[in-house]
C-alpha cells in the first residue's frame, strides 16, 4: 500500500481517488489573500493525497494556466481566495480550456465577489442586507456616514478576509477609512453596522438543490473578527451548535439557501450574517464562493459538526467539479 507521511492509505480510497484523474489544487495566486490561500491549498492537497487522488499544487501566479491543459489535468480544486481566483477570472480560463473546477461558475463568482452587486440582487429578491452606499472619494464617505449613521463599516467592494476594513464611529475617521479601503479597490462600500450576533452558514450543492450545513456563531475578542483573529489566534470562539433562540437557525439557513440560489452559486459557498440584537432580524453581509480551508476555517468546522470529515469534504467538493458549458465532470 502507498503512504502519505506516516499514514497508510486504504486501497479502496486509492482506487476511488484514481477516478478523478490528474487534479490541480489551485493555490496562492496574486490577490491580497495569497497567504491564506496557500494555507487552504496545503490542507486540501494533503487531504486529497490521503484519499488516493493524483493531486498536485499549482500556483497561477508562478505558472501559466495553459500548463493545466498541456500537462493533462482532468479537473481543478480552486483553493484561491480573492481577486484572480474567486472573481470569475480563473473560472473563465478553465471554461475556455474545458477543465471542470470546484465552486461557482463565471457569472456567480464575479457577482458574489462584488459586494455591491451582490447586495443589489439580494435587495431586489427581497432578502435583508444592511443599508449601504458605494463611494469613490473621502467626501462621499463622509456623506455616507451622515446618511447611515454610526458605527459604519468601510471596506473594499471586491476583497475578502476583512482586508482594508474599518469600523468608523466618528466623522473624522472617514478620510482614513476611505484611504485604506481604496488601497485595495477603486470601489469602496460604506455599510450600516449591525450590532448583534455574528453567524456564518456554509452551503453545499447545486443552485437548484442547496443544502445548508450547521450555523456557526462567532464570538471574537471585543467583537473584532478581523484578519488576525480569523486566521492566527486561538481566542476567537466558534460555537456549533450556534445556540440561537428556537427557530432562528432554520430561518437563517432558509435565507442563506435562497441567497445562494438567486446568485446562481454551485458546489459550495459560505454566507456571513449579522443578527440585530434588538429585533433579532438577520442581515446578509456577503457570500464567499471559495471559502477558506485552513485550520481556522469555518466550512470544515461546520462540516465536521454534520459528521463530514475534512478529507471527505474535499473529495465531495472535487466530485462536484463542473463547467458552465458542460455541467458536472
Amino acid at each position: 500500500m502507498s503512504q502519505l507521511g506516516n499514514e497508510t492509505m486504504d486501497p479502496v480510497a486509492v482506487a476511488q481517488g484514481a477516478t478523478f484523474g490528474k487534479v490541480a489544487v489551485l493555490m496562492g495566486g496574486a490577490s491580497a489573500e495569497r497567504e491564506v490561500s496557500l494555507m487552504s491549498g496545503a490542507g486540501v492537497l494533503k487531504a486529497l493525497l490521503s484519499k488516493g487522488v493524483d493531486a498536485h499544487a499549482f500556483d497561477p501566479s508562478q505558472r501559466d494556466l495553459g500548463d493545466l491543459k498541456k500537462e493533462g489535468f482532468a479537473r481543478c480544486f480552486i483553493a484561491l481566495h480573492g481577486r484572480f481566483g474567486e472573481d470569475g477570472t480563473v473560472q473563465g480560463a478553465l471554461e475556455l480550456m474545458g477543465i471542470p473546477y470546484t465552486g461557482s461558475g463565471v457569472m456567480a463568482s464575479a457577482i458574489s465577489m462584488d459586494k455591491v452587486m451582490t447586495k443589489r440582487i439580494w435587495r431586489f429578491e427581497g432578502l435583508s442586507t444592511p443599508a449601504w452606499s458605494q463611494v469613490s472619494s473621502a467626501a462621499q464617505t463622509r456623506a455616507a456616514f451622515a446618511e447611515l449613521g454610526a458605527p459604519m463599516i468601510v471596506k473594499p467592494a471586491r476583497e475578502g478576509s476583512t482586508i482594508g476594513l474599518t469600523k468608523v464611529t466618528a466623522l473624522d475617521q472617514c478620510d482614513a477609512a476611505y484611504a485604506l479601503a481604496a488601497q485595495h479597490d477603486a470601489q469602496v462600500l460604506c455599510e450600516q453596522f449591525i450590532a448583534g450576533d455574528e453567524v456564518t452558514c456554509p452551503v453545499l450543492g447545486a443552485a437548484n438543490d442547496p443544502h445548508a450545513l450547521p450555523l456557526i456563531r462567532i464570538v471574537a475578542p471585543d467583537g473584532n473578527y478581523d484578519y488576525q483573529n480569523k486566521y492566527f489566534t486561538d481566542t476567537t470562539q466558534y460555537l456549533v451548535p450556534a445556540g440561537l433562540p428556537h427557530g432562528e437557525e432554520e430561518a437563517i439557513a432558509a435565507m442563506v439557501r435562497k441567497a445562494y440560489q438567486v446568485l446562481g452559486c454551485r458546489g459550495w459557498a459560505r454566507a456571513d450574517v449579522m443578527i440585530d440584537a434588538r429585533t433579532r432580524q438577520p442581515y446578509l453581509l456577503e457570500i464567499n464562493t471559495s471559502p477558506g480551508m485552513t485550520g481556522h476555517s469555518l466550512v470544515p468546522m461546520s462540516a465536521r459538526a454534520a459528521g463530514i470529515s475534512y478529507e471527505d469534504l474535499c473529495v465531495r467538493l472535487l466530485q462536484s467539479a463542473a463547467t458552465d458549458a458542460g455541467g458536472a465532470a
